[in-house]
């Protein structure tokens, strides 16, 4: 092996992260004192991972080196390290100075320092914690929420898109009960509803005179999404099969029609039905399902638009009549849809009108959007202090495909880790178990990729205190034999599209 040939490869990368550090981003941002070496490693992550390094890792472990797929948290001094290593094996002498830069020690004191400060210091030092959406009893029931203090949680979520203050108000004061009777810290959670599309209201009558209230759908069927009153509810057909008339809806935010184009994607009820767009009118759209994975469509289901460019508000009117209670009462509040960096910016406008300096604030990652901008989200979520990252699999697995999940929610992960900002790992977690009393196989599993995250997510259900032992139970396992992660380490898009300079630059610099 030409070991002098790898040192010239990897002092290439060193050079381009170091040139993109000074001539390109860094100098641009402004990020919280706290998150400074943050930002400025997470820069670097990107440009490392704007390179296929697989080459690299086999060399550099066939030689029982690092193969830097654990470097997210510090990754400069990682690559002067090997680098020094390589060196000396050629004959260099070499000092090493571990105080070059943010170190492996450093970047995870910086982690836990700001999972710390946005989750609360946890009296048994659980890496990670534990959150639990309170359902609507629990505003009334405080054995209830005493048992799932006293089993493991950590977080108690409150959704501000159901139910009303009056709730929301007894919920906190159940949960600062719990606290106090056991002496445990528990922070309160409160998600805003954001933007979140669904069908309107469906209601029709069927040939015997009885009211229907979910419409049926197959494949091959239009169906026109309306701004308008709904005057056709049901689709026709004649005796051929033949669709003669087609039925309508309404959905919550009628503004979609206006951003929708033809031949995008509109997935239904979490992706069970699928269509595209067949037609387009300044009062509705026309869709044509192409897959039935269920029979029928209900009210308030939800709405999904992959391909679509939508400019609806991430924080909306009412999300604005909420915000000042929320900033009252809670310790984190979620963001929800959040999309772009100027979404963060409205918030943050919001939250410094309210004097809301201190409270915690987590973006929910739940769209194509949010994800291919992730990068420049983090960095102007970085302009105050206590921000952490929820990735919200249900939503991101309907845009993205269901193939696609594992892979983005690793991405996200490794993004988060080199911004030493804490990750809640979210959707569906325990959820047979949670709903049935017993769990699935494959859900231990996704549950013990959990422990990856600072805090991991469970919804409500009958069974949710046997999901929060057995959830606490496979966490304080798995925190005994993972760290985190060490993965080969392709090129991503995601980097190279935020490193654009690679483009003009790379072929001079590596």
């Amino acid at each position: 092996m030409n070991i002098q040939a790898l040192i010239e490869e990897l002092g290439c990368i060193k050079r381009a992260l170091l040139y993109g550090q000074s001539k390109i981003a860094m100098p641009k941002v402004a990020v919280h004192p706290a998150y400074a070496k943050s930002a400025t490693n997470l820069f670097h992550y990107l440009v490392l991972r704007s390179f296929d390094l697989r080459p690299l890792q086999l060399k550099l472990a066939e030689l029982g080196f690092s193969a830097l797929g654990t470097a997210e948290g510090y990754v400069l001094q990682n690559l002067n390290n090997v680098l020094r290593h390589l060196k000396r094996l050629v004959g260099h002498r070499v000092t090493f100075d571990f105080n070059d830069g943010l170190g492996f020690s450093d970047s995870r004191a910086l982690l836990n320092e700001h999972k710390a400060s946005l989750f609360g210091h946890h009296q048994k030092n659980a890496n990670t914690r534990i959150m639990v959406t309170l359902p609507s009893e629990a505003a009334f029931d405080g054995a209830m929420v005493l048992e799932m203090a006293r089993n493991g949680m950590d977080i108690a979520r409150i959704n501000l898109g159901h139910d009303d203050e009056t709730i929301w108000r007894a919920m906190v004061k159940q949960v600062k009960w719990a606290s106090g009777m056991l002496e445990k810290p528990i922070q309160v959670y409160m998600d805003l509803a954001g933007p979140k599309i669904r069908t309107g209201a469906i209601s029709f009558r069927n040939k015997k005179g009885k009211e229907i209230k979910k419409l049926p759908l197959c494949e091959g069927e239009h169906l026109i999404l309306t701004r308008r009153p709904v005057t056709n509810p049901k689709s026709t057909f004649d005796k051929k099969g033949r669709q003669k008339t087609l039925a309508e809806i309404n959905v919550t935010l009628p503004q979609l029609i206006d951003d929708v184009q033809l031949g995008e994607r509109v997935l239904f009820d979490d992706g069970m039905i699928r269509g595209h767009v067949v037609g387009k009118d300044p009062d509705f759209i026309t869709v044509e399902i192409t897959k039935c994975f269920k029979a029928k469509l209900g009210a308030q289901k939800g709405i999904n638009l992959p391909d679509t460019k939508l400019h609806l508000p991430a924080l909306t009117e009412q999300d604005l009549e909420v915000l000042p209670f929320a900033c009252e009462h809670a310790d984190i509040l979620g963001y929800s849809f959040v999309r772009t960096k100027q979404d963060v910016q409205v918030l943050y406008d919001a939250l410094n009108a309210l004097q809301a300096t201190e409270i915690g604030v987590v973006f929910k990652i739940e769209n194509q959007e949010a994800f291919e901008n992730f990068p420049t989200l983090l960095m102007k979520g970085m302009e105050r202090h206590n921000i952490g990252v929820m990735i919200a699999r249900g939503d991101l697995a309907v845009e993205l495909g269901f193939e696609r999940i594992s892979e983005v929610q690793k991405e996200l992960l490794w993004l988060c880790e080199a911004a030493h900002i804490p990750v809640i790992w979210a959707t569906q977690v325990l959820e047979t178990l949670a709903k049935k009393g017993i769990p699935s196989r494959a859900e231990i599993s996704d549950a013990a990729e959990g422990a990856r995250a600072e805090c991991v997510m469970l919804n409500k259900g009958p069974h949710i205190n046997e999901a929060i032992m057995t959830l606490r139970t496979i966490l304080d396992k798995m925190d005994a034999h993972v760290s985190k992660k060490k993965e080969s380490l392709r090129a991503l898009n995601i980097a190279k599209k935020h490193i654009s300079w690679q483009d003009q630059k790379a072929s001079q610099i590596y």
